[in-house]
């Protein structure tokens, strides 16, 4: 006598394909070996792999209702009911199934506690989408009811795969980058699939960032799928943010870059010339013959940031004044002020 593979998942031959994916749930989930560490729960877990692997797929399971364990491995029939040449070997990943099944790259974050814990003790392994709140067919999340084939070697019609959420990292760029653009490599580490498209391998991978003339802080530059892959998965976009440097001079507003111009009370109120320094290394001299009140400014037009829009123009380099009033004063330059200066 062979294997009884319906007695594996608890059902009889009558059983439906919907009957067949609720077995494999529950069996497989009851026995997995992060939550079963009883001996042979490991084989158990593997047999419930094949008993699956062979009932869901049509061909096989013709083969097997009517041949059994012998024909199916080549000691007896075939699909054409004579002495066969059908050979089955289940080769399979039981914990790849299981992941494929529940339609998740890890599927212990839905199930288990974390793969060294056990399963949640609220969670009912005869029914356990009843913790989750999982709809569809045979408990199986709605986006993967539907297409349901065999899954021997991943056979039969693919599952609907989710993209993963984006992967977000700033990327952090001086005033200088903007106002000239540049080329930032960022190296990153992704999974990608080998040619069996089950198992994966890690690959270091240099992302060219093209920083263009003006570029907002905040901008999103996009590599669509840059993210790990999985058999399980469509990889994630690796999303790069802009965010400014903070500069040893200036600030930025905009396409408008401030400088803060620092005179003393005394150039402030007679007038006072300041030298001004550009992103590309000239000086600018501005003179002001006019009382200098603390957050004057003086516009110097087109010496900011080039515009996003239209890198040709470029936005003003802006000078704020800031009055450093003296810490003290003697008794004498009080006396003078006193009588140069106007009553309020």
């Amino acid at each position: 006598m062979g294997k009884d593979y319906y007695a594996v998942l608890g059902i009889t031959k009558a059983a439906t394909e919907d009957d067949i994916k609720k077995a494999y749930r529950k069996q497989a989930l009851r026995f997995h070996p992060d939550k079963n560490k009883s001996p042979g729960a490991e084989d158990t877990f593997k047999e419930i792999a094949e008993a699956y692997d062979i009932l869901s797929d049509p061909k096989k399971k013709d083969v097997y209702d009517r041949f059994g364990e012998e024909g199916l491995k080549g000691g007896g029939g075939s699909t054409g009911g004579g002495p066969g040449t059908f050979n089955y070997t289940f080769q399979g990943d039981p914990h790849a199934i299981f992941a494929e099944f529940f339609g998740g790259r890890n599927p212990f974050d839905q199930f288990f506690g974390s793969r060294n814990g056990g399963l949640h003790e609220e969670m009912n392994t005869d029914d356990p989408f009843a913790h989750v709140g999982m709809g569809g067919l045979g408990g199986l999340p709605r986006s993967f009811s539907s297409g349901m084939g065999g899954m021997g070697g991943y056979g039969g019609t693919s599952l609907t795969k989710r993209q993963d959420p984006p992967i977000v990292h700033d990327l952090h760029v001086t005033l200088e980058e903007v106002f000239s653009g540049c080329i930032k490599k960022m190296k990153i580490s992704h999974q990608r699939l080998n040619p069996d498209r089950r198992t994966g391998r890690t690959e270091d991978k240099i992302l060219e960032v093209e920083i263009k003339k003006g570029w907002k802080e905040g901008t999103k530059i996009t590599f669509p799928k840059e993210g790990d892959e999985t058999p399980t998965n469509i990889p994630a976009d690796v999303v790069f943010v802009l965010k400014d440097k903070t500069h040893p001079v200036y600030r930025r507003d905009g396409a408008d870059i401030i400088y803060p111009a620092k005179v003393c009370l005394r150039d402030a109120l007679c007038g006072c010339t300041v030298s001004v320094p550009t992103l590309d290394s000239r000086t600018i001299t501005v003179t002001t013959r006019d009382i200098v009140r603390p957050g004057m400014k003086r516009r110097i037009t087109g010496e900011g940031l080039p515009l996003p829009k239209s890198p040709g123009c470029r936005g003003d380099l802006v000078v704020e004044f800031e009055v450093k009033f003296p810490e003290r004063l003697s008794t004498s330059a009080r006396e003078t002020i006193s009588q140069v200066l106007p009553p309020s």
